[in-house]
């Protein structure tokens, strides 16, 4: 599969049964790397919370100003 992030020359590539990434933004000319952070970011949190919901824990998310994101995640029992 691949994702095709903003401004970048060429996609990153993901194997979605192993969760490998491969790319190259040639040092930051062929993309910048800002972009790679906010999308691993996403995809992580992503992550955490369908994992959490499938052992039947809630999870809540916030936006910070910082733009990170901070996951809450209520285990439950």
């Amino acid at each position: 599969m691949a994702v095709q992030l903003p401004q970048w020359t060429f996609p990153i590539v993901c194997n979605p049964s192993t969760g490998e990434l491969k790319y190259d933004n040639y040092g930051g000319r062929w993309g910048q790397q800002c972009h790679l952070d906010q999308f691993l970011q996403a995809y992580t949190v992503e992550k955490a919370k369908l994992e959490a919901r499938r052992q039947g824990h809630s999870v809540s998310e916030q936006e910070l100003e910082d733009g990170s994101i901070r996951v809450r995640i209520a285990v439950a029992g």
